[in-house]
């Protein structure tokens, strides 16, 4: 009998594992708190409009395909890609944004006209941000984190020194024009920390976004959830909805399976996708590995304010993804990190994915997703949610010149409540934790438990970290430890 594997949560990491898990030979169960599969990745629909719930960017094509080249398969066996041109646009007042192209030439080419010279220095910087990607995408992200060793390589040992520095004073060194410092420290936002608590060997994301683009799944991000469950559904992996998990079950030290909706369902061996606090919460506190105290002095990424909302006429003068860098980024980034509170003077991200794939809103219309970033745990309110989206929208009318307001056929909100409640994230953070120099590669929580045999984890609070990509790595990684140490 093949050994049996149930696993918490069906987000990128979940779904990653189950299909690696499955072919491996397991016998792979998914149990799902939600009445969908796809955890942050999930899906909105109304009135003829369709919303991606979380992820709307689809960076490093690479890993995907690479993902899908393990099972002898590739991305469009399952949904179809479209490279945005423009990427996106960024906002820093009316009448003053720039515009990223699609093609790494013409984003020279949109630099130099922003700065004399930055072109040559964008090279450069581009250069060595395609050196590290090279190293860490390709190499040091597909180690599961277990030793400080799993770090030292040739190449890394000769980069030494920027894992020591940060992307700001990296970028700042070599770039005057406060416009293209803030379009080049955008990217490691992704990472859930400030460009100056990241350390500069994470430049690797400026050539995820200028050298290998920015795509889009037509129908949205979960067309790629679906087409990771199809992948598993036909290796054999049995999804379970509707399946909250009240406790992980143990035997003498060792995981014997999971208590859903009252009912017990065994298993060989247990791999929990869902949030790492969570999952340890389902344990005797003697089995947990991690303090309270501990989680509490990490550093967690933002967690998001987002709104989205059918509109009864296209937009104009905007792109498919587009930010508004019109207030300070260092005042948000303070209440965000430093000094949490609610921001006085927020920056936001809009995405219009109609004005790229008409499968998103009805003809003549316009689907649109509103994020503000905010620091993890705050008080959460539909008065406080009201009050930033007629900020937001304001400024949207003035620096995009049009109207708006009468024009919103409806609106739904979704905030630091509704993380904790959909996903049990831990304060409502929206994207993990952040991929800061001591909490990188060995020093995140560990894949495999220390304290429960059989006992595994997976995504993004864990190894390699957040984003999208990342977590189907993590995927990858827990299920090679599984097989590594709990083949029969």
């Amino acid at each position: 009998m093949p050994q049996k594997i149930n696993i918490i949560g069906s987000g990128f990491s979940s779904l990653a594992a189950s299909c690696y898990l499955a072919k491996a030979g397991y016998q792979v169960e998914v149990f799902e708190k939600n009445s969908s599969v796809g955890g942050r990745a999930r899906q909105f629909k109304k009135d003829g409009f369709t919303f991606d719930i979380g992820p709307t960017w689809y960076w490093m094509p690479d890993v995907f395909e690479r993902f899908f080249s393990d099972f002898n398969k590739k991305s469009s066996d399952y949904y179809s890609l479209e490279k945005l041109d423009p990427a996106y646009q960024v906002y820093f007042g009316k009448d003053d944004s720039v515009i990223i192209p699609g093609s790494l030439d013409e984003i020279f080419e949109s630099f130099e006209k922003e700065e004399t010279g930055s072109s040559k220095k964008l090279q450069k910087f581009i250069t060595k941000a395609r050196d590290n990607y090279n190293i860490a995408i390709k190499e040091l992200v597909y180690r599961p984190g277990i030793s400080p060793m799993e770090l030292i390589t040739p190449e890394t040992a000769k980069r030494l020194g920027r894992f020591f520095t940060n992307i700001s004073s990296e970028v700042r060194k070599d770039f005057t024009n406060p416009k293209l410092r803030k379009i080049l420290e955008f990217p490691v936002l992704f990472l859930g920390a400030k460009p100056s608590d990241t350390p500069a060997f994470y430049s690797f994301m400026n050539y995820a976004d200028f050298g290998l683009g920015t795509w889009h799944p037509t129908g949205g991000m979960y067309k790629v959830i679906e087409g990771i469950k199809e992948l598993a559904e036909s290796l054999g992996v049995k999804f379970h909805l509707n399946s909250p998990v009240q406790k992980i079950i143990t035997e003498k030290g060792k995981a014997r399976g999971i208590m859903v909706n009252g009912k017990e369902f065994t298993a060989d061996i247990i791999l929990s996708g869902a949030d790492y606090h969570h999952s340890e919460q389902l344990l005797p506190e003697k089995l947990r590995q991690y303090s309270e105290s501990y989680w509490k002095k990490k550093t967690f990424a933002p967690s998001s304010l987002l709104f989205y909302v059918g509109f009864d006429k296209k937009i104009k003068n905007v792109s498919h993804h587009t930010l508004f860098f019109d207030s300070s980024f260092e005042d948000h980034a303070k209440d965000i990190y430093d000094d949490p509170k609610w921001p006085d003077n927020p920056l936001f991200y809009a995405s219009f994915p109609s004005i790229t794939d008409g499968t998103c809103a009805p003809e003549g219309k316009e689907a649109g997703i509103f994020l503000i970033p905010l620091a993890p745990d705050l008080e959460d309110t539909e008065e406080l949610r009201e009050h930033y989206f007629n900020i937001i929208l304001e400024r949207f009318e003035k620096i995009t010149d049009q109207k708006l307001k009468t024009n919103i056929i409806f609106k739904e909100s979704f905030c630091v409540k509704d993380f904790k409640e959909a996903y049990n994230s831990y304060k409502g953070n929206a994207y993990g934790m952040a991929n800061t120099l001591f909490q990188t590669a060995f020093l995140r929580p560990k894949l495999k438990s220390k304290k429960v045999d059989q006992l595994y984890f997976t995504g993004q609070l864990s190894v390699p970290g957040p984003g999208v990509p990342p977590s189907l790595i993590s995927g990858k990684l827990a299920a090679g430890l599984i097989e590594k140490y709990e083949k029969n």
